[in-house]
């Protein structure tokens, strides 16, 4: 028997249409009689007083002594804060960032100490634009402190880098010259999913490309069964170990916190409910919406859903030793996320929204639909992946030849001339990687301009190494185009019902048929 959930709903004759995002569309389809359908859980009640619970944590942390023990006049420290890849889209002002540098800062200035720096991680993403950083921390800090004493991140400059040392497995750890000296280190997360935070936050965020190069490659992410369950995951046990070597020699105080799946304020949350429960203003609103988007250029269509800010809440505040507080921050996470399921799905039927982390304030382009549908997406499970293995997904995108070529310059060149040759992870990162990473026209975007670093491009298409290994076939639907479809593995089809019919070609009879549209986000686990 189909497991008894209000998350979980199978279609009948009086089914109303679903609708799915296709990049900064929505397209109505009609499923067939028995599929399941899965929705997000309803948004968890957020902290009714956030600044109290920054301040409780740091004072009662876990596995540390409280923050202002560790202080005293004339230490040196370094606060080092969360990027703008999290979370999706940005949250309403005042962002959580903001408040945990506000009541810091004030703790430091009680306690005498002065010099403090402040560095957004941005490992190899690109560096946020000025306006981008004064929404993040506010006004009063950025004019305070921008762009001297708060500033991005360079993995690529060489008297900014230093090298710790090497794991006993052989890691080479390089990171942020101010942070490695500091006395302290002080760090500001957003746990948007289990993926984000713990070890992963100094390790990754501060270091350079030879530390990435040891969990950033395809044989690490092949042997993760998934990126949101840490425990199971290869790429975090070689990040913890990176991460326990790093505590070893810097000292570190992590604050964590977690976030609702309020994603849509109250003109479009309908998005992320059953249709079948839908108001008649949440129908009349819908109607609107498709024939708005219907009729409205491309680049407006995505402000509709990007512009306006989530109204997100506080769930959670962790504070204390990297481990101790970063498991208090997963459950928390799994409790907002994980929807239980009965079995996996022959076919699932997945939209691929309009935003990713690498596409804030850009257009969503091919290789960020490959890591959304065959990387993020497949992994947002707690056990087994939903989708049978070998099973077919369809999602629903144009697959436009479009580009950000601020953003995404290394992109295009990683699609349109290494992808025709071999869409191999292994060959790619053996033959190509090396020179693009050397190269000083990429190089110098990256560091200077707003640019992905050139090797991003390639760390994109291998976190899509473990769905193309799981996955049989993957049909998209609403392709303006067949090359990019064909570029990267996928089949075309003109409807919902053409691939569905694809699908089962190669399905059992009677395939079980799931469909989800991941806004808001949320994760499975499959039960027997």
């Amino acid at each position: 028997m189909p497991r008894s959930s209000p998350n979980i709903v199978y279609t009948d004759r009086h089914s109303a249409p679903r609708l799915l995002f296709a990049g900064d569309n929505l397209v109505e389809v009609d499923l067939p009689v028995g599929t399941r359908c899965i929705y997000p859980k309803p948004a968890l009640a957020p902290l009714k007083d956030v600044d109290a619970a920054i301040r409780y944590a740091i004072n009662h942390p876990m596995g540390s002594e409280p923050l202002y023990a560790m202080l005293e006049p004339g230490m040196k420290v370094v606060i080092a804060i969360d990027d703008i890849s999290l979370p999706l889209p940005p949250m309403k002002r005042p962002d959580v960032r903001e408040r945990m540098l506000k009541i810091v800062l004030e703790m430091l200035e009680d306690h005498g100490v002065e010099d403090v720096e402040m560095i957004i991680a941005l490992a190899y993403h690109r560096r946020m634009r000025d306006w981008e950083v004064e929404r993040m921390v506010g006004k009063k800090v950025f004019d305070k402190y921008w762009p001297d004493r708060l500033y991005n991140h360079d993995a690529e400059d060489a008297e900014r880098m230093v090298t710790l040392g090497t794991t006993p497995e052989g890691d080479e750890v390089t990171m942020n010259k101010a942070a490695a000296e500091a006395d302290l280190v002080i760090y500001l997360n957003i746990n948007l999913v289990p993926m984000d935070g713990g070890h992963k936050s100094v390790g990754v965020g501060l270091c350079g490309g030879k530390t990435l190069r040891a969990h950033h490659n395809p044989k690490v992410m092949n042997e993760t069964k998934s990126y949101m369950e840490p425990e199971e995951s290869h790429m975090h046990s070689v990040v913890d170990r990176i991460g326990r070597f790093v505590n070893e020699k810097v000292k570190i105080f992590h604050i964590e916190t977690t976030l609702n799946n309020k994603m849509f304020d109250k003109n479009l949350d309908f998005l992320g409910r059953n249709p079948d429960e839908w108001s008649a203003k949440d129908k009349l609103a819908a109607r609107a919406l498709l024939f708005t988007l219907k009729r409205t250029p491309q680049p407006l269509r995505q402000q509709i859903f990007s512009k306006v800010p989530a109204p997100y809440g506080v769930t959670g505040v962790f504070a204390g030793a990297t481990e101790a507080c970063h498991e208090a921050t997963v459950e928390k996470c799994y409790e907002q996320y994980v929807v239980e399921v009965d079995g996996q799905a022959d076919i699932q039927i997945t939209g691929i929204p309009y935003i990713s982390p690498y596409n804030v304030n850009a257009y969503l382009n091919p290789l960020l639909v490959q890591v959304m549908a065959q990387g993020y997406l497949h992994n947002l499970h707690k056990g087994a992946p939903l989708l049978k293995k070998g099973g077919t997904l369809i999602i629903t995108h144009p697959c436009s030849d479009k580009f950000d070529h601020d953003q995404h310059a290394p992109y295009v060149e990683f699609v349109h001339k290494l992808l025709p040759q071999t869409r191999d992870g292994y060959e790619l990162h053996k033959r190509f990687e090396r020179e693009f990473a050397k190269n000083p026209a990429y190089v110098e975007m990256y560091r200077y301009g707003n640019a992905y670093h050139p090797n991003h491009a390639f760390y994109m298409w291998y976190w899509g190494e473990a769905g193309r290994r799981w996955q049989g076939r993957c049909i998209v639907v609403g392709a303006d185009n067949e090359y990019i479809p064909k570029l990267l593995g996928y089949e075309t089809a003109p409807n919902m019902t053409e691939a569905i019919r694809m699908a089962k070609e190669t399905a059992p009879a009677d395939p079980q048929i799931t469909c989800i549209n991941f806004t808001p986000i949320f994760m499975t686990e499959v039960k027997p």
